[in-house]
């Protein structure tokens, strides 16, 4: 059985001068994942979005989806922290996109628009991104109070909600551009 490592207050607080040199307006798509079902995550190179649906088989649509939490989007420098240098942990975050890009609030309030790929546009929404009692299990109390903390918040670590605007293909290694604001 692999132990699993929680990275303490301090160890949390050292990685953040590198989230905090996320590229500010271009980035870059470094995964998708797709939950097709609760718990279950699939790590993809290719994905569609949409519209309607969000991430195409993604278990977002299933229920009572809010469209303003279709798609969501972390940082992948603030991710790679909390999994402890483990990318394969990553998909355990439970959102669909890491980005490299500053994701903050005060790089992208609510109202920005993104452009992925050469097709897709999201927007980020109002509807604040905060966790749940999955990402302690998975990540951590200490982590949970970091990326929730009065500097992770307003740097957006532990992601942020988004809808799609115009849907498309996008891939893997996707130059993701900050656009305008609505």
């Amino acid at each position: 059985m692999t132990t699993v490592r929680h990275l303490t207050h301090s160890d949390l607080n050292a990685g953040l001068p590198l989230i905090e040199a996320a590229p500010l307006n271009e980035g870059r798509v470094e995964m998708i994942v797709r939950r097709p079902a609760t718990d279950q995550r699939e790590s993809l190179e290719e994905a569609e979005l949409s519209v309607a649906l969000g991430l195409v088989g993604d278990n977002w649509s299933q229920g009572s989806a809010n469209p303003e939490c279709q798609l969501t989007l972390m940082n992948s420098r603030a991710v790679d922290l909390v999994a402890a240098g483990d990318r394969g942990r990553w998909a355990l975050a439970g959102d669909q996109l890491y980005v490299d890009l500053n994701i903050g609030s005060g790089n992208l309030p609510a109202g920005t628009q993104l452009a992925i790929g050469a097709e897709a546009m999201v927007q980020v929404t109002a509807e604040p991104h905060t966790g749940c009692a999955k990402f302690i299990d998975r990540f951590g109390l200490e982590a949970m109070k970091f990326v929730n903390g009065p500097v992770g918040r307003p740097l957006c670590l532990r992601g942020i909600n988004t809808r799609v605007v115009h849907g498309g293909t996008i891939r893997v290694g996707d130059q993701v551009r900050k656009l305008a604001q609505d």
